[in-house]
């Protein structure tokens, strides 16, 4: 993790995930749930105000969103918050347009207040659309219940336990030839329900957790440094995440170790000080062309810049344009069959994935959630949409991807969990290297910079080893792989097979305006390309 990085996470965690309308709550009180008849009662006089307003349709969606955030540095706790933030979101059509309004006031008034604002704004849109809303048809699916399929609530955690995990992990980094260490513990508890005038009452509980850290070494005689961030990927688990079971644990070429569906956090920071030390003396890497090798824990960035997002159909429409950028991956792309990657290459979208930070049952539109392809071997296929877009695709139900990031912003499409399939044929990392005479193999996020259409890309990583006939020999520094994204999907040689298969992910994906926040997973096993472009990123000072 880079320091600007830490630095916005620790404010994310001053400013108790910078939710609207949070207040500060003691931790207990993050564990008491609401009445789900209560909100079944609020959702129905909601659809009942907004029908005799004269909507066609209705959603409400009633939020509790729960967050806590622990914040260390070596021996020191820094921060510790619990927030809380409540109400509820109203979504109309009137007219044919759209309509919308929240309010934390869930009494009478509030309610037939916010009501009646969704309804003007609708009434208002109206006027000024050329085309009426088009909403692909969604049954009500009754009243139905969904929940992470957790086994420790993260959230009952005495915070003194939480906070003696981050200092061990600290301690042990520190200890193993760290000089600074900073450590954080993020925890989320979305609890969510929706009802629509299409006959659905969805109640929901999804829970999230990530332990991200940063350890680095000093050269005290050059003023040098080097850092390496945690391995691990955020998950929609609970606290059992953090068990440390060395069963899911993935031994690779190199001597390194990869997590799945469970983490050891202090193993990991011993590692990563001892890798942080290792790469103040690594020599430079020389720039070229390589056969790359990348570690899911990398090429999941990869996969979320230059395929979930242009991929996004709101973002190939131009809806982002101002904030975001566009795509490369046009609308007539998909019906001309182009080709994205080489015949190996099949990515899906997805939110029912067990353990991702997507999963959840049902969309923010009531949309019960499913898997569906996006690039089949190798063709462009499919793009990501919601209700009101899907039938710009000529089809007629919506993907289940749409999401909120408050109960106070409005619903739009967002990136579901967007993985590439693992190989078919049974191959594992130490297979994959032992057949590279010249390559780069990239474990961990780095930097990266990628343009508006997500066409042209440059990642770097957290450890970077030069690969030479066949074996790994030795830890190099300043490597990059640039990247054209089709160019790079079609080099793609080989993917290990599905006992490779690991999630990686992001915590904090913002898109839209105003700005909201998502968390969404990213699958692959290791991967191959060959002759990807490898730059040397050192500054000289000289």
């Amino acid at each position: 993790m880079q320091r600007r990085h830490f630095l916005a996470l620790s404010g994310l965690g001053l400013a108790g995930f910078m939710l609207p309308n949070a207040r500060l709550i003691a931790a207990e009180e993050l564990l008491a749930p609401v009445d789900v008849a209560k909100k079944k009662a609020l959702a129905d006089t909601v659809l009942a105000l907004a029908k005799r307003g004269g909507a066609s349709y209705c959603d409400v969606r009633i939020g509790r969103y729960l967050n806590q955030a622990i914040v260390t540095r070596e021996d020191k706790v820094q921060n510790v918050t619990n927030s809380e933030s409540a109400g509820v979101g109203i979504r109309v059509i009137v007219d044919g347009a759209w309509g919308f309004a929240a309010s934390n006031q869930t009494n009478p008034q509030g309610i037939a207040a916010a009501v009646a604002q969704a309804v003007a704004i609708a009434k208002a849109n109206a006027k000024i659309q050329t085309k009426p809303v088009q909403l692909a048809p969604t049954p009500g699916v009754g009243e139905v219940q969904w929940k992470t399929p957790i086994r420790h609530n993260a959230m009952a955690v005495p915070v003194k336990d939480k906070v003696d995990l981050l200092l061990s992990i600290n301690a042990a980094a520190i200890n193993a030839g760290a000089n600074f260490i900073n450590s954080q513990l993020f925890l989320v508890n979305e609890q969510k329900y929706f009802a629509s005038s299409d006959g659905s009452w969805i109640d929901q509980d999804v829970h999230r957790i990530w332990l991200p850290f940063t350890a680095t070494a000093i050269d005290k005689a050059s003023g040098k440094f080097r850092t390496r961030a945690g391995l691990s990927a955020p998950a929609g688990m609970g606290w059992e995440f953090l068990d440390g079971n060395a069963a899911d644990k993935h031994q690779l070429p190199g001597g390194l170790v990869a997590y799945g569906r469970s983490y050891d956090p202090v193993e990991d920071a011993i590692a990563a000080a001892r890798q942080a030390r290792e790469k103040l003396t690594a020599p430079s890497v020389k720039p070229g062309k390589y056969d790359l090798v990348l570690d899911p824990s990398n090429l999941f960035l990869t996969i979320h810049e230059n395929v979930g997002h242009p991929l996004e159909l709101d973002r190939v429409l131009g809806y982002e344009a101002n904030y975001a950028g566009t795509s490369f991956a046009t609308l007539d792309k998909r019906d001309a069959g182009y080709r994205w990657g080489s015949d190996i290459v099949n990515f899906t979208a997805d939110k029912t994935e067990p353990y991702s930070l997507g999963a959840v049952g049902y969309d923010d539109e009531g949309v019960k959630c499913r898997r569906w392809d996006l690039v089949k071997d190798g063709i462009l296929v499919n793009f990501q949409a919601t209700r009101d877009e899907v039938h710009i695709l000529g089809e007629n139900a919506s993907h289940g991807c749409s999401y909120a990031d408050s109960w106070k912003s409005v619903q739009f499409q967002r990136m579901a969990n967007v993985s590439l399939a693992p190989g078919r044929t049974p191959l594992t990392p130490a297979q994959m290297v032992k057949n590279v005479e010249n390559g780069i193999y990239i474990h961990g996020r780095g930097s990266y910079s990628i343009d508006q259409q997500r066409y042209n890309a440059q990642f770097g990583g957290q450890l970077c080893y030069q690969i030479k006939n066949g074996e790994i020999t030795g830890m190099v520094e300043d490597a990059a792989y640039q990247i054209r994204t089709p160019e790079f999907w079609n080099a793609c040689s080989a993917i290990c097979d599905e006992r490779d298969f690991r999630l990686g992910g992001s915590f904090f994906d913002g898109k839209g305006q105003p700005g909201q926040v998502s968390a969404v997973s990213h699958g692959s096993a290791t991967t191959r390309f060959d002759g990807v472009n490898i730059i040397n990123t050192a500054r000289s000072l000289g």
